[in-house]
């Protein structure tokens, strides 16, 4: 089923995905929370707020987890800075921004580190969701998110750079949105899609896999190319829906 471009987000039309919770209470947050490797779980409390609300680099995080930190079941109000940031290997699990600001969640980390992020959904990204500037595989399965620029980007000019994985499982995104996922081909990167859903994308014009030459000096990275491959950006027809 077909559905116009520029419905409110979430539209009644995206089945698939569930409900956005109701905060069952309200953190106030005045600077950025520090979340032990032993974890967070908010107990789908509305934590506010961190930022302006704008695009602006280097804000500081709302969240920032140690190495092998779990945060869960937390409602991120806007403003959120910028969200949440990975240090090492995290799960994300059943986290909600309900405004983006500059980027939803931020990983970090060096040599192969695991990333998962499990449930929930993002709204109101002017830029993009998930920014993977560290090594190693970020898995994203079960999340839902609708008006952004990009769904996913591998850093394609940071200092440092790495080879990076990206797995989605059982995505709706909603447009407004203009890519799902940025890959660098020079260094390697993949993204696998299965069970992906577009809504309100009746001409197809969401790009599904963007591919960049990447660099390490800062400039803005040159495209080159988009759609599937067997090397970068891993899927068929089949692995994607339209409503």
């Amino acid at each position: 089923m077909l559905v116009a471009a520029g419905l409110a987000w979430p539209p009644a039309t995206a089945t698939a995905a569930p409900a956005w919770p109701t905060p069952t209470g309200q953190v106030s947050v005045n600077g950025t929370i520090s979340v032990p490797s032993s974890g967070l779980d908010g107990g789908m409390r509305r934590y506010c707020c961190i930022g302006d609300g704008g695009q602006e680099e280097d804000q500081d995080p709302m969240f920032l987890l140690a190495p092998g930190a779990t945060l869960q079941n937390v409602i991120i109000g806007g403003p959120a800075g910028d969200g949440v940031h990975c240090t090492g290997p995290c799960t994300l699990r059943n986290v909600w921004w309900e405004d983006v600001g500059e980027d939803a969640a931020t990983f970090r980390g060096s040599g192969d580190p695991a990333f998962l992020v499990d449930g929930g959904g993002a709204r109101s990204a002017g830029d993009k969701v998930f920014q993977h500037n560290g090594g190693g595989t970020l898995t994203v399965q079960n999340f839902q998110a609708g008006d952004f620029g990009t769904f996913y980007r591998s850093c394609g000019n940071c200092s440092t750079q790495y080879q990076r994985d990206v797995v989605f499982r059982d995505i709706t995104l909603t447009r407004p949105g203009n890519r799902v996922a940025g890959v660098n081909t020079n260094y390697g990167d993949t993204a696998r899609f299965s069970g992906l859903t577009i809504v309100g994308d009746p001409d197809r014009k969401m790009v599904i896999c963007q591919k960049y030459i990447g660099n390490d000096d800062g400039d803005e990275p040159d495209e080159n190319g988009s759609g599937p491959d067997s090397t970068h950006c891993r899927y068929s027809a089949s692995d994607i829906t339209y409503q």
